[in-house]
């Protein structure tokens, strides 16, 4: 057996464990962090039978396994997006679930008893599977009698009229805009059996799911370790949180159903915090001469935005959770950070990218400059084609700098000989 088989059965065989730890972890964990129990386990059932159909492949394939077996990412921030996220898609089960040309594949492969079970495994993955799929199509829009008895409305209704090419009375749009005064939605009569089956079938993917894994962990231990389980290897992914909810996702205050004065107040400075910002990117962008490039400008707006506002959702409750007029102390720092940012974007633009007679005054005329024929009040300027043009009212050498660009960052320099020469005189 190659080190690297070695390597890769022995990291299944412990996704494999993670998955059934996780499993239980769901029946022993408190009330409170359940759900991130729940969604732990979702994910380690998944990462187990992606990681095992991959290196089924290589098996059939005869390849080398992977250096990394695949498992799911957990997002180092937004932790609770993340279990919501891998709530809402059962871990990814479904995307995982073997497909029919990996099951082709196992059938034309030389019959072999393990494989056999890796087979049958499958198969109930498919059926799990279509069972996700075609359980809702059971559903049909009716239209009941008229009678105060509930379980004869259900019985005794009739089957809403389908639109128009679409006869199958289950399809999404003939349940979505029934016809004819339908009003209610069943099972269509007579397929109540295949319902409970396809309902059985989605419920237990998520046990097929652990038994594909071990299946395939069952044929590579035969055929590439000789018959000999390695020791759990390395465990990555969401295994490695079976236990430990509470790190996951922390416990963290929730928002109040009603807000309080003081609270409404703190919300309100950290809205205008958000506020001011979003007017960085426009402030500087204006500045720096860039309306032009007004889709960038907006983006970063609103990028800016939505990360104030994913920011204040997520910290706003811990910050207001304070008793009674303190809960109002972070509002009036937020405001008064908004406040120095909202006068001081401003002034901080047009410092860094300030015109060319606002340089001109800065780098010469309020410095080197200040007590020649060259001072702010004794001159006359021109810009033409980037090109300061600096002529003193009492006659002299004409100053010729640049670049002169609105919203340049780039220093005047002297762009002539004569120019460099009564730099020079003056020190500058």
């Amino acid at each position: 057996m190659s080190s690297r088989w070695h390597r890769a059965i022995a990291e299944l065989r412990a996704q494999g464990d993670a998955a059934r730890a996780a499993a239980q972890r769901v029946q022993d964990v408190p009330s409170g962090q359940r759900t991130t129990a729940v969604a732990i386990s979702y994910t380690a059932e998944t990462d187990y039978l992606r990681s095992a159909s991959t290196l089924l492949r290589a098996h059939l394939t005869d390849r080398r396994p992977p250096r990394r077996l695949p498992v799911a990412r957990v997002w180092p921030c937004l932790r609770d997006v993340w279990r919501d996220r891998r709530l809402d898609q059962l871990g990814g089960v479904w995307q995982a679930v073997p497909r029919d040309a990996v099951l082709a594949r196992m059938r034309s492969a030389p019959s072999d008893p393990l494989l056999t079970t890796v087979i049958d495994q499958a198969e109930a993955l498919q059926a799990s599977l279509r069972g996700k799929r075609q359980v809702n199509r059971l559903y049909e829009s009716y239209i009941p009698d008229r009678t105060t008895d509930p379980e004869a409305v259900l019985l005794g209704g009739r089957t809403a009229p389908t639109l128009p090419g679409l006869p199958d009375p289950g399809h999404p749009l003939n349940r979505a805009f029934p016809r004819g005064g339908a009003s209610g939605l069943r099972i269509q009569p007579g397929r109540e059996t295949e319902f409970d089956q396809l309902c059985t079938d989605r419920a237990a993917v998520h046990t097929r799911a652990v038994a594909f894994g071990d299946a395939v962990l069952a044929l590579l231990v035969e055929h590439r370790a000789a018959g000999v389980s390695p020791p759990p290897g390395r465990l990555r992914g969401a295994g490695r949180w079976v236990g430990r909810e509470r790190q996951l996702v922390p416990d963290r205050a929730k928002w109040p159903a009603k807000l309080n004065g003081f609270q409404g107040a703190t919300v309100a400075g950290l809205g205008w915090l958000v506020l001011a910002c979003t007017g960085l990117p426009l402030t500087f962008g204006q500045r720096a001469d860039l309306l032009s490039h007004y889709p960038l400008l907006l983006l970063a707006a609103g990028l800016v935005a939505s990360t104030g506002i994913a920011l204040v959702h997520r910290h706003g409750p811990k910050l207001i959770t304070a008793p009674g007029p303190r809960a109002v102390l972070p509002g009036i720092a937020a405001a008064v950070i908004a406040f120095v940012v909202w006068q001081g974007q401003g002034p901080v633009a047009d410092y860094y990218f300030a015109g060319p007679y606002d340089r001109y005054d800065r780098q010469y005329a309020d410095g080197c400059l200040a007590a020649s024929p060259y001072r702010h009040d004794a001159v006359q300027a021109m810009v033409d084609n980037g090109v300061l043009t600096v002529t003193p009212v009492e006659g002299g050498t004409a100053l010729r700098l640049g670049p002169a660009e609105d919203g340049s960052t780039h220093p005047l320099r002297p762009l002539d000989r004569p120019t460099r020469v009564v730099l020079d005189e003056y020190g500058c």
